[in-house]
């Protein structure tokens, strides 16, 4: 298994697997590969470096000047793979140690390949030279050591190994050649081999036989089929294959069913033997059968009560079986109010509401907002908002109810603290209360108090409430120089730039007098009647997202993604709607969106693109929380950075970098889209990611300081976004900075505070973090350096193992909110919600896990015995575990 598998967390036991296609050491005579000309290459009968009699091909004119000696093989059929490796053993020759040469020695050689479906196209030796340049060079080949000759006891060959790769192939096989132009070089062996990953089962599906992909970095997907006897647990499973043939961790898993428990291995699930049953699918054990009850053959999912004994119809299944005159406790009736249709589901209540943000205060005010439940269970009536004073008996606290999710108390004391709660409302009933949070309303109209706008987890204790206050030092800034300023380096709206160094130079379609010729420009004009929308996925400024198919002349129909410019339309909409397609057509990088074309000659206008699967990058991976390794997560970024380097060579500057912009295909693939900033900089928007600032709208939380203050837009203010974009991914879709106000952000970062490092997150990465952040932007790498610089960890993943570290309390108060404080919950599951690992609720409270002592007490065969299978999951609350004992043991030397 090569180092990139070894660390992958959660990986199959397989290795990567190789399918010889050719191998020279197996000929049992002449190889017979044909030459050019006759006087270069020769075969010969030589020995490998186990003593092995083989065939051969050496090469030594060397004292001739000009030489252009080619050597190739015969037809190697490819099998179906689409990226082929060459492992050549050779020996070769110092010039030094060669007499009167005059300067005409090499030392290496150059490897081709020739694409064809059979071959025909040399079918005789006379003719296949002339097709020398049409062969694809895949590499120069130098040797790490040479030989210089012989001594008493004969030539001291030294054989080096080289491997090299080639695709996407396409047609049946190809032929390898090898160029010589002035070696003495011997080539022992040459062996042709592809990859693929063998059919396996994992989390109770099993996988088919599927061939890398086309690239190294590429990631092939197989959909799983759930073994017999179980079935999806939740999302479509399915895994992928490494370029290096490897299988990734799976996403998505199958359960076993009702009446079938897993058998060791996760690979197969097997039936409950006669009394036994198993109630419910999941990776739980079968149970025996409780007092008095039997099952009636294999595969039970419950137990029936022998002749004359019986069981209630509300008792759970494990319960045993009584006579009517057995002595039973009392059933306990629930009393709560619903409609009869939800009288027996009282579990259907909302789940807990997450958090609440303040918006604004004023002297007797406060305006808050909070998202929805993750769980409604169903349509939500209202919520119910209470609050009370900071220091008084919940007994005092006042009520307010709310049909939306936004509120204005009023009637509040100036200069005071409240704390606040809210809870959602169904048919079903009263969900939770949110946990408590701490805001205070101003001392006077347009003057606010030190600790306003920062939230304050409150939690319960017995002896009353207790308030846990995280204290932020905030430093007040009494005058602020205003600066003269003259033209930015960027303007608002010109990128249009000239380069004397023979590269393409992003060219800004507004420099164009008509736009319009900026579109014929730059965006290919497509047939409508190619066109077909099939289903609307989103909505943009402009009108409706949709995904469909395109069809043209002569190419395969493809799957792509539609912008639809909607009716009514003035003529500065619609050129501002085409800009972003003037702007993309001039691009061509794997890891920017690629623009198929523009309908413009018929109703709607349209802008198409490539299809990304799997949408924009942010909530992809809030979908798959903990369920990527390290080093798929760095290969995602590698791809963003690979991107943005291209485009930062085009000189231009994207301005709006964050994971909402970056789109993820099937295969993983991220790539950069949304270029169509620069018209956010001008117009209102009513989206509040894009917040006021010196007269134009920016995505605060990603921005530069020096784009805040003087819109100074640069690839070094990209780079700062880059930095916000890798934190997003290694904290898998956080909000930089959580809940803090946009003038919060910018008074911290103001202050020299940075984001953290999110949870498991290795210290390397950290560092490029706190690297792009440099508050000097000619101190902060380049794009090509944070390329090679992921590169060199993605070779070496050994250097991904430390974690940088978190000190909970400690460094960072105002914005280290990784690693939340069990004082503030009152309840295992409140502390759940908090990791985002709610999920696990049931599965904590059924082995017994209900309080924090106990809790704290965990290991990671605890973890995993109660059902907890992803090891991202696993290492996540196995962290947060770590993290009580010490948040614990603090609490506990305090009162001592």
């Amino acid at each position: 298994m090569d180092l990139l598998a070894f660390f992958l967390l959660g990986v199959t036991a397989s290795h990567a697997f190789e399918v010889t296609l050719m191998d020279s050491t197996d000929a049992t005579s002449e190889l017979g590969w044909h030459t050019h000309p006759s006087t270069g290459w020769e075969e010969v009968s030589g020995y490998d470096d186990k003593m092995n009699a083989i065939r051969t091909y050496q090469v030594c004119n060397v004292r001739k000047s000009n030489q252009n000696n080619w050597l190739r093989t015969d037809f190697i059929d490819r099998n179906g793979s689409i990226r082929v490796y060459v492992e050549i053993k050779f020996s070769v020759r110092d010039c030094s140690s060669l007499p009167n040469v005059l300067g005409s020695c090499k030392e290496t050689f150059n490897l081709y390949y020739y694409e064809a479906d059979s071959s025909f196209p040399w079918s005789t030796d006379t003719s296949w030279d002339k097709k020398k340049d049409s062969f694809v060079r895949v590499d120069t080949i130098a040797p790490d050591q040479s030989f210089k000759g012989i001594d008493m006891k004969g030539t001291q060959l030294k054989i080096n190994t080289e491997v090299r790769s080639f695709g996407p192939l396409t047609k049946r096989g190809f032929f390898l050649g090898f160029q010589d132009y002035g070696s003495c070089m011997s080539l022992i062996s040459v062996r042709v081999f592809y990859r693929k990953c063998l059919g396996t089962v994992d989390n109770f599906a099993t996988f088919p036989e599927t061939m890398a992909g086309a690239e190294m970095t590429s990631l092939v997907v197989a959909h799983g089929a759930c073994v017999e006897n179980a079935e999806e647990k939740d999302m479509p499973i399915k895994l992928y294959c490494t370029g290096d043939g490897e299988w990734l961790v799976p996403i998505g898993s199958c359960m076993c069913r009702a009446g079938y428990a897993p058998k060791v291995g996760d690979i197969a699930c097997t039936a409950c033997p006669e009394g036994a049953f198993k109630p419910s699918p999941g990776d739980d054990q079968c149970q025996p059968c409780p007092l008095n009850s039997r099952t009636m053959g294999k595969a039970a999912n419950s137990c029936k009560c022998r002749n004359g004994y019986y069981r209630g119809h509300q008792d759970p299944l494990n319960m045993p079986c009584t006579t009517p005159t057995t002595s039973r406790r009392p059933t306990i009736t629930n009393t709560w109010q619903a409609s009869p249709r939800l009288r027996d589901a009282p579990h259907q209540a909302p789940s807990q509401v997450p958090i609440i943000h303040h918006m604004s205060s004023t002297m007797n005010s406060i305006k808050l907002s909070w998202p929805q439940p993750e769980q409604p269970n169903g349509i939500i009536l209202d919520y119910e908002v209470r609050y009370v004073e900071k220091d008084q008996a919940e007994t005092n606290s006042s009520v307010i109810n709310s049909r939306t999710n936004t509120v204005v108390v009023r009637g509040l004391k100036a200069a005071t603290i409240y704390v606040f709660k809210v809870r959602a409302r169904t048919e079903a009933g009263l969900g939770r209360f949110s946990s408590g949070m701490m805001f205070q309303t101003r001392t006077k109209e347009g003057v606010s108090t030190l600790r306003e706008q920062i939230p304050l987890i409150a939690g319960s204790a017995a002896a009353g409430v207790v308030f846990i206050v995280v204290v932020a030092v905030i430093v007040i800034v009494c005058s602020r120089r205003r600066y003269e300023r003259g033209d930015p380096e960027y303007t608002d709206k010109l990128q249009h730039y000239s380069s004397g160094h023979g590269h393409k130079i992003y060219i800004d379609p507004f420099t164009y007098e008509d736009p319009n010729e900026a579109v014929r420009e730059f965006a290919k004009e497509i047939d409508v009647s190619g066109v077909k929308i099939e289903q609307v996925i989103g909505a943009g400024e402009f009108g409706e997202v949709c995904s469909g198919r395109l069809k043209l002349p002569g190419k395969r129909e493809m799957s792509v993604a539609i912008k639809t410019l909607k009716a009514g339309y003035t003529d500065r909409q619609r050129r501002d709607f085409l800009s972003e397609a003037s702007i993309m057509g001039q691009f061509d990088h794997p890891n920017v969106i690629h623009l198929e074309g523009v309908v413009t000659k018929s109703r709607p206008v349209m802008i198409i693109t490539e299809y990304m699967e799997n949408g924009s990058l942010d909530s992809f991976l809030r979908q798959n929380d903990g369920q990527f390794t390290v080093i798929q997560l760095v290969g995602m970024l590698r791809g963003i950075a690979a991107g943005m380097k291209y485009l930062a060579d085009m000189s231009y500057v994207h301005r709006d970098l964050a994971a909402r912009n970056i789109l993820v295909n099937s295969n993983l693939v991220c790539k950069v889209s949304d270029f169509g900033l620069s018209r956010f900089l001008e117009e209102d928007t009513s989206d509040p990611t894009y917040t006021s600032a010196m007269g134009g709208k920016i995505p605060i939380r990603w921005t530069a300081p020096e784009a805040i203050q003087y819109r100074k837009f640069t690839t070094a203010s990209d780079v700062w976004s880059y930095g916000i974009v890798m934190w997003e991914v290694m904290s898998y879709g956080e909000r930089p900075y959580w809940d803090m106000s946009n003038q919060d952000v910018i008074n911290a970062i103001e202050q020299d505070y940075r984001l953290p490092a999110p949870m498991d997150c290795p210290a390397a990465l950290h560092q490029l973090m706190l690297d792009s952040w440099q508050k000097e932007r000619a101190e902060r790498p380049k794009f090509g350096q944070i390329v090679n610089t992921l590169d060199k960890l993605i070779r070496t993943p050994a250097s991904l193992k430390t974690v940088a570290c978190v000190t909970p309390g400690i460094s960072q108060p105002l914005l280290d909110r990784t690693l939340p404080d069990v004082t503030s919950f009152a309840t295992v599951d409140e502390w759940l919600d908090a990791i985002k690992m709610g999920r696990y609720k049931e599965n904590f409270a059924n082995a017994g896990f209900s309080s924090f002592d106990v809790v704290s007490r965990m290991t990671a065969e605890d973890i995993l015995r109660i059902g907890v299978t992803l090891a991202g999951h696993q290492k996540k609350i196995l962290n947060s575990i770590q993290t009580m004992r010490v948040q614990m043991n603090q609490i506990q030397t305090v009162q001592v």
